[in-house]
């Protein structure tokens, strides 16, 4: 089974091919980045560590977007929107608020955990997520929780 890292090389390719300069210009960013992350680490990426890169470009990119779309930017949030869309799609999918509700439910009872504690099941819920929730999604779940 090929890597995320061999898939994009590939993608690199085919997007040379048919001089599709939208994504390969996206992809070239995220191989930029894996680099960076490499040179961090001193070792190659595992796929798991190359996700983590590029969920941490989706964040980015959609803080952008939004800042884009708030300006009146709309070439730059079309063009922002594409770039995250094609990051995605390397991506696991994203669960359900009512996914991520499930499992916060359980691990609050399991903690017997009040309000006070929203950093510690935050913390349970994204490890036991396994990467497959957004922090955003995660937050308001838990607060609403534990506000009751």
């Amino acid at each position: 089974m090929p890597t995320i890292l061999q898939n994009i090389d590939t993608d690199m390719k085919e997007a040379m091919k048919a001089k599709n300069e939208s994504a390969l210009s996206t992809l070239r960013m995220v191989r930029a980045a894996f680099k960076n992350r490499q040179i961090d680490v001193g070792h190659d990426l595992t796929d798991d560590e190359a996700m983590g890169v590029m969920r941490t470009m989706v964040k980015q990119y959609k803080d952008a977007l939004n800042d884009f779309k708030a300006a009146g930017r709309n070439d730059l949030a079309e063009r922002q929107a594409k770039e995250i869309e094609l990051i995605e799609h390397y991506l696991p999918a994203q669960m359900s608020e009512a996914q991520v509700e499930e499992i916060a439910k359980g691990i609050i009872t399991e903690m017997n955990a009040a309000l006070s504690d929203t950093g510690k099941v935050m913390g349970a819920v994204m490890k036991k997520a396994a990467g497959q929730a957004d922090g955003t999604v995660v937050r308001n779940v838990v607060e609403r929780l534990l506000k009751g």
